[in-house]
């Protein structure tokens, strides 16, 4: 009996209510379209999650010991809350093709017939009644370690004791079995896919590319994602198809995980191949932070060879073998040592060449990479020597530099393209433009932001659980549908489910594109005789070649 009485105290007309509107509020537009399934999961999710507040709230009204309904009114108040919450659910549901429609437009895709209502209700009614159990059976553990401590502690201490070890001991089985478990899965399923050699790759034979008999850098050693930055760089043939003077091969270096046991070793190790190739006798050279697997994104580093007539050393070491999503949900800083020992070893060497002789130098960070670069470059410590510029694309909301721009953005400017001082120093962009404005003449240093107005990833914050996010003021980015409303907690359940799903859509959401990139290293690098024109020929030849992924 006492175990049904724990089943009756979390059922509530109110929370019912509650649940009810959340599982609607979910359904509502957000930044990435979502399929039918994960949108019944996220729907549940987010029911269950205004439900437990609710009961929550009873409980300290309880505890408050203030008046509660009784009798025949509790009756009235359960069939009120049940016809509202019927009413609630068939108008979420018959306007859930409309909204989802609403968020495929933004992001330019076609919309849809039908978004299966029901197949969302009782998906989403399922996964929201296990939860609801899994909560109850926690509840029942509570109460019997509660009984056990009441016999040596004060009751209402035994509440409070029994609630934190329950808590500690269910935190403990989530993320000791499922959460550590899932990731050290993925790291192996990973680091199988970064073994594999790739038969349509071939080693180099030039002894002067990395990878080849002759390099400090070991081939098989270098990871699938650098055999195949190194293995398919642009040749001078291509390149002179769009460059006009004289063309050379690039330099790539990369650095896998494998190829040495510390960061500092893979710093030095790359520095030292760095030397070998030639790279401090190009131009142009490029310190690369990678996303999470090491994945050198084409559109990024291609247009640069093409702009610059592959007058350019680019240079990068591998630190993980997961996705920058499942990296920064197990350790936000992973990779920052890294970026830093590689950052620093390049940068001291580079200071001591004559400055007349030395290659211009830039950094280059994409999504974890962008963070892990801010979070390493040392700008106050370059004020004597400084670099040239950085360009960082889809910067992780708690980004260091990132964080600064938006949080700190000249008044009237939106946060999703924020103006940063006089923009002498620091711009922002999206695929609309943002670089030409009322800006002083570029300083020293240039540096760009690259992020999309519909990427989640950046626009992500923990305090959108409770107050509206700043990139939902008008005006709102061209690719976040108007009809995007904010709901507490469920839009901060929605955000962090669109980062799940941010590379679907091509020059939305987290996917960076090449004609993007080639207006933010023009921005960067500013080639000698750069035009508009210019310009759209390159993007031209990118757009031929599609999407990397």
């Amino acid at each position: 009996m006492r175990i049904l009485s724990v089943f009756r105290n979390g059922l509530s007309p109110t929370a019912l209510i509650t649940a009810v509107s959340f599982f609607g509020a979910a359904l509502t537009p957000s930044l990435m379209p979502r399929d039918p399934l994960i949108q019944a999961a996220l729907s549940g999710v987010a029911a269950v999650a205004g439900y437990e507040m609710t009961l929550l709230v009873r409980a300290l009204w309880r505890y408050m010991e203030l008046p509660e309904l009784k009798g025949r009114i509790l009756k009235l108040w359960m069939a009120v809350a049940l016809l509202v919450s019927l009413g609630i659910l068939v108008y979420s549901l018959s306007k859930s093709a409309s909204w989802q429609n609403a968020t495929r437009a933004a992001v330019d895709l076609p919309p849809l017939e039908t978004d299966a209502p029901i197949f969302i209700f009782l998906v989403g009614a399922v996964i929201a009644f296990v939860l609801w159990l899994v909560l109850r059976i926690v509840g029942i553990a509570r109460r019997i370690v509660a009984r056990q401590l009441d016999r040596v502690v004060p009751r209402r201490v035994g509440v409070v004791l029994s609630v934190a070890l329950v808590g500690w001991l269910f935190w403990a089985l989530v993320d000791g079995a499922l959460i550590r478990t899932a990731f050290r899965t993925a790291d192996a399923s990973f680091l199988a896919a970064d073994l594999l050699i790739e038969p349509d790759i071939a080693q180099p034979k030039d002894p002067m590319k990395t990878g080849s008999p002759e390099s400090l850098v070991i081939w098989e050693q270098m990871g699938r994602r650098g055999r195949e930055f190194v293995a398919t760089a642009p040749g001078k043939d291509e390149i002179s198809e769009f460059y006009d003077g004289d063309v050379m091969d690039p330099v790539r270096v990369y650095v896998g995980r494998r190829s040495a046991e510390t960061a500092r070793e893979r710093a030095e190790l790359a520095l030292g191949e760095l030397i070998r190739v030639g790279g401090f006798e190009r131009s142009a050279l490029v310190v690369v932070v990678p996303p999470g697997t090491g994945w050198m994104d084409p559109g990024a580093h291609d247009t640069l060879d093409f702009m610059l007539g592959g007058d350019v050393a680019t240079v990068a070491v591998q630190y993980s073998y997961l996705t920058s999503i499942l990296s920064l949900a197990s350790n936000p800083a992973y990779g920052v040592e890294q970026a830093r020992e590689l950052f620093d070893a390049v940068y001291d060497y580079w200071t001591t060449l004559p400055r007349d002789e030395r290659p211009k130098l830039y950094v280059f960070g994409l999504s974890q990479g962008a963070f892990n670069s801010q979070s390493t470059l040392p700008l106050l410590d370059m004020l004597g020597d400084p670099i040239q510029g950085a360009l960082w694309a889809g910067s992780p909301f708690f980004s260091r530099y990132w964080s600064e721009v938006r949080d700190n953005r000249n008044p009237g400017s939106p946060a999703w393209r924020p103006d940063y001082g006089n923009g002498s120093l620091i711009r922002v962009m999206d695929q609309y433009g943002g670089l030409e404005g009322d800006f002083r003449p570029w300083g020293p240093i240039r540096a760009v932001f690259l992020n999309y107005g519909s990427d989640p990833i950046v626009n992500f914050t923990f305090d959108s659980g409770i107050r509206p996010p700043a990139w939902l003021n008008e005006p709102r980015a061209p690719d976040v549908s108007d009809k995007l409303s904010w709901f507490p907690v469920v839009t901060m359940l929605q955000l962090a489910l669109d980062s799940m799903f941010a590379l679907d859509v091509p020059r939305f959401g987290h996917y960076y594109i090449a004609p993007d990139y080639i207006d933010g290293w023009a921005a960067v690098v500013a080639p000698e005789g750069w035009s508009k024109a210019r310009a759209d020929d390159l993007k031209e030849i990118f757009e031929r070649r599609g999407p990397p992924l």
